[in-house]
């Protein structure tokens, strides 16, 4: 189970704390949905939990363990809003390497066949795949560092209606194995997904549904 408790985060150039006493557990193979308007700090919770931020009170467990952020870097895979522009290789194969000092093929495989690339062809660079296959991509590069947690960040944004069902598919299938925390301004198209939903929204995490 990964805890966050009394998680609190003030920018040095800010007023106010973008984050404020945020506690949050998160079960084995769930999918959780944080929504919240544009600016709430649901960017941030994800960069704080993944490990590529630090907060500044509170702590953050993982099976009781205190994790730094070296060890959330270990634990979580985070695909950002808009994944294509942090690709850094020329090809998909390149890509999908990129990081690793080796790596064994039928990896790569077996990663490109559980979120829908296996016929894919690894020459072919990442700006030439469609939105919907970025994002595919994007998952995959996570997937190949074996992370416990994928957090998702706005995983849907800018794709069309068929694209958005694909990405849908894709998460309830990576659910069996990992747990899975989805941050969103479309909590409707993840309804029938999510076990526990929440608004971020002043800085409070709240929960919805009851």
């Amino acid at each position: 189970m990964l805890e966050l408790e009394t998680i609190s985060y003030q920018p040095q150039t800010g007023r106010k704390k973008v984050l404020d006493d945020i506690n949050l557990k998160v079960n084995d193979k769930e999918i959780i949905l944080i929504c919240g308007e544009s600016g709430s700090g649901k960017t941030t919770l994800l960069e704080i939990i993944s490990g590529l931020m630090d907060h500044q009170r509170g702590r953050i467990t993982w099976k009781n363990q205190i994790l730094n952020s070296r060890k959330r870097r270990w634990l979580c895979g985070l695909v950002f809003q808009f994944p294509e522009r942090f690709f850094l290789g020329a090809t998909i194969g390149k890509e999908l390497k990129f990081g690793h000092k080796y790596i064994k093929e039928i990896k790569i495989k077996s990663v490109l066949n559980k979120v829908g690339l296996s016929k894919i062809n690894l020459t072919t660079p990442p700006e030439n795949l469609s939105g919907g296959q970025q994002r595919r991509l994007a998952v995959a590069v996570q997937l190949l560092r074996n992370p416990h947690i994928i957090l998702l960040d706005e995983p849907t944004a800018g794709l069309d209606w068929s694209m958005k069902n694909d990405v849908k598919d894709l998460i309830q299938r990576l659910s069996s194995e990992n747990s899975i925390i989805i941050v969103t301004h479309e909590p409707e198209l993840f309804q029938d997904l999510t076990s526990r939903k929440f608004l971020l929204t002043a800085g409070r995490l709240r929960k919805l549904g009851g």
